[in-house]
């Protein structure tokens, strides 16, 4: 049948519509002139459908249109369920990635990490600052937290958190204990977290622990003091830093854990090591070494004589007045 003109101006005309209105319906979808923005939160309860979804999309201001978004994601969208749980998404993302996202359940994965070293008042005080978490929280007993990055949701109680931390500990311990070698001066796996917690507050070099733990391993196994410098500042500030050098007076004191004053190990751990420094005095470096001192690099310097070692503190004070410290 052949067209009127006037029939074949309507045509045209709604081939027009057509040519203009698909590109402008889709454009959302695939992020066609969409400038992205801030990230916000988006939450999506258990059992959200997908008319939720769309409404509380719009809320959050992400998208304009939530029957065009429900339309699409019908049409163009995979046939698959939307996952509940916490969301971080950018204004002015493609709306077929939001779904995407949300179908894929890409949850925002809260965490919050743990310095390897950090004594445990330091780490209920990090615990109580994080407010996207609820409850209060005790100091957990030194030694007990395996320093490690952790997850977590949001409103969740920090007591649950620092447990998650404690079973940590103890499953690593757990792990390491049964390969022990033979070169190991600790005889249980309370000294060895003791120990460990000396290894890692005295070298922040993780080459070094090893050798650290030898020197510590040889000066235990001969009877010698073990003269760390931490054991005497702990009891003093309870693992947080000193800020100033060490009294004699302090190096005097008798608190169960100056080991200048006696040999052996002092009664609790100093820090909560991580798992490097606790596999380093289950498996110690074999080392002559019974002396380590600065160098002035981040690292130290090993001796196994006295006179070794004296040439070494030297250096490592001349260094210090060169540098105007002394």
């Amino acid at each position: 049948m052949r067209l009127s003109r006037t029939g074949r101006a309507v045509m045209a005309f709604v081939l027009m519509l057509l040519a203009i209105g698909v590109p402008l319906m889709l454009a959302p979808w695939y992020g066609w002139m969409r400038a992205p923005g801030a990230t916000v939160a988006f939450m999506v309860p258990k059992g959200a459908s997908l008319t939720s979804v769309a409404a509380g999309l719009e809320d959050a201001g992400l998208i304009d249109a939530p029957r065009q978004f429900r339309l699409l994601a019908r049409l163009l969208g995979k046939d698959a369920p939307v996952q509940a749980g916490r969301y971080r998404l950018r204004r002015g993302m493609p709306w077929r990635d939001y779904l995407e996202t949300l179908q894929a359940g890409e949850v925002e994965r809260l965490a919050i990490t743990i310095p390897e070293g950090w004594a445990s008042v330091l780490v209920a005080e990090r615990l109580r600052a994080e407010a996207r978490l609820t409850g209060p929280v005790e100091v957990p007993a030194e030694g007990s937290v395996l320093p490690e990055t952790y997850e977590f949701e949001p409103g969740e109680p920090r007591a649950r958190v620092l447990a998650r931390m404690q079973a940590a500990m103890r499953r690593t311990l757990a792990e390491l204990w049964p390969r022990r070698a033979k070169a190991s001066v600790v005889t249980s796996i309370d000294e060895a977290v003791i120990l460990a917690s000396i290894v890692e507050k005295e070298t922040g070099v993780a080459a070094e622990r090893r050798q650290v733990a030898g020197v510590y391993s040889n000066r235990l196994r001969q009877g010698i003091k073990l003269d760390a410098d931490p054991t005497v500042i702990y009891p003093i500030t309870r693992g947080k830093p000193l800020g100033r050098r060490i009294r004699q007076s302090e190096l005097r004191r008798d608190t169960g854990y100056n080991t200048y004053l006696k040999p052996g190990l002092p009664k609790g751990p100093i820090a909560n090591p991580g798992r490097a420094s606790i596999a380093a005095v289950l498996d110690p470096a074999p080392t002559d070494a019974l002396y380590f001192v600065a160098d002035g690099k981040g690292g130290h310097v090993f001796a196994a004589t006295l006179a070794e070692h004296s040439a070494n503190v030297r250096k490592w004070y001349a260094l210090r007045r060169q540098r105007g410290e002394m």
